[in-house]
């Protein structure tokens, strides 16, 4: 079954928007490690997304997926840059993360025909 990712994307913003307004100190917390992990620095913002991107493959997050394509499209990356990235995500995760892999090219995909693409 196909998961339309960039409705999935909204879902979540909201969702996450409602138990911010339920636990306020833990949601405000994440937001401001969420803002401050992928900050401009060493590193820039696109390759910390990725790299999170990459993370999410792995460990086999449908909604890292949706977010992190979502705002590595965002933050620059292109299409051979995220292919890359879930390359190195099934080599550190194997099987499982090509099944993630393989949705991320799908999420990939939906968000460049909805017109957030680099």
């Amino acid at each position: 079954m196909e998961k339309e990712y960039p409705q999935y994307y909204n879902h979540l913003k909201t969702l996450m928007g409602k138990l911010g307004k339920e636990i306020p100190n833990p949601m405000s917390g994440f937001v401001q490690l969420h803002k401050y992990a992928v900050a401009e620095g060493a590193l820039n913002t696109k390759i910390k997304e990725l790299i999170a991107l990459g993370i999410g493959i792995a460990v086999r997050c449908d909604g890292c997926i949706a977010y992190h394509i979502h705002d590595a499209l965002r933050a620059g990356a292109t299409r051979q840059e995220i292919l890359e990235t879930i390359g190195v995500a099934i080599l550190m995760g194997g099987g499982p993360a090509t099944i993630y892999g393989c949705q991320a090219l799908e999420a990939l995909e939906q968000f460049e025909v909805s017109g957030l693409k680099n």
